[in-house]
């Protein structure tokens, strides 16, 4: 399969304008699955609770889901796509993944970053894992966590322990460490990985946010198949056999997954 990330410069609440950026910058894109950042079209570090519900979103019936279902209708691929979903009266922190047949699910951000802890509810469906299929029509286990899910292994590890063959990552990344932690997180829990970051600044209040860019994918090996600068707008590529992920075989005697011990952890 081919997997694809989007890194790019959001500008702050303009959903339009950053809606048809992402769509220039995947014109005619080969690939199976393509995620994109955190919170992609609305930018990220919003100046007061007023600014972030004018850009929230339901899961089913918004802007950004409409478009998102067009471009995997028009591409065949499955997107995984960050954005502020509301609910009621919460506002969640979500990746909907959205496939040719109509949206599939949505994961809500469990470890809340920063001053998202002001604007957020905490995610409440814990870590699922969703079944799809790539443009052939081979099905593959997708397993999504947000940005600062990446600091907590439980979270990548709540993934593989349900299955997931790759997990993807979208992220507004400000901290220099994720893009050295991925490819460990990959690597212990023998699955693919795809973090795909934003670029830019974000100013508030005389506070700067500097995102590092830098997405990047990885295999079960640890190894990076490609990777991203830090300032560049652009899409990151990989072709590789998602069913790799499943043999966690490390020796003719060791499985990564049945080898744990729960019973010595003291958690």
């Amino acid at each position: 399969m081919k997997a694809a990330f989007v890194q790019y410069k959001p500008v702050y609440l303009q959903v339009d304008q950053n809606l048809d950026r992402v769509e220039q910058l995947i014109e005619g894109i080969d690939a199976d699955l393509v995620v994109l950042p955190e919170v992609f079209a609305t930018g990220y570090y919003f100046k007061d609770a007023e600014d972030l519900k004018k850009v929230a979103e339901p899961l089913d019936d918004g802007t950004t889901a409409r478009r998102l279902v067009q471009w995997a209708e028009k591409t065949g691929a499955t997107f995984v796509a960050g954005f502020p979903e509301i609910d009621g009266d919460e506002i969640f922190n979500s990746a909907m993944i959205v496939s040719k047949q109509g949206i599939v699910g949505s994961y809500r951000k469990v470890h809340l970053f920063f001053e998202e802890k002001l604007w957020y509810s905490p995610g409440n469906l814990g870590f699922p894992v969703f079944h799809v299929t790539d443009r052939n029509g081979e099905s593959y286990q997708l397993g999504v966590m947000i940005c600062f899910d990446w600091y907590y292994p439980e979270s990548a590890r709540s993934l593989a322990l349900a299955g997931a063959d790759l997990i993807a990552h979208p992220s507004n990344l400000v901290r220099k460490d994720c893009p050295r932690a991925m490819p460990i997180r990959a690597l212990e829990n023998h699955v693919y990985t795809i973090t795909a970051n934003r670029t830019g600044r974000e100013v508030k209040n005389g506070s700067t946010l500097e995102f590092i860019g830098q997405s990047l994918i990885c295999n079960p090996d640890g190894d990076v198949l490609v990777q991203a600068g830090r300032d560049e707008e652009t899409v990151g590529i990989a072709e590789f056999d998602v069913t790799m992920a499943r043999n966690r075989q490390i020796t003719d005697h060791n499985d990564l997954l049945a080898d744990r011990r729960p019973d010595a952890y003291a958690l």
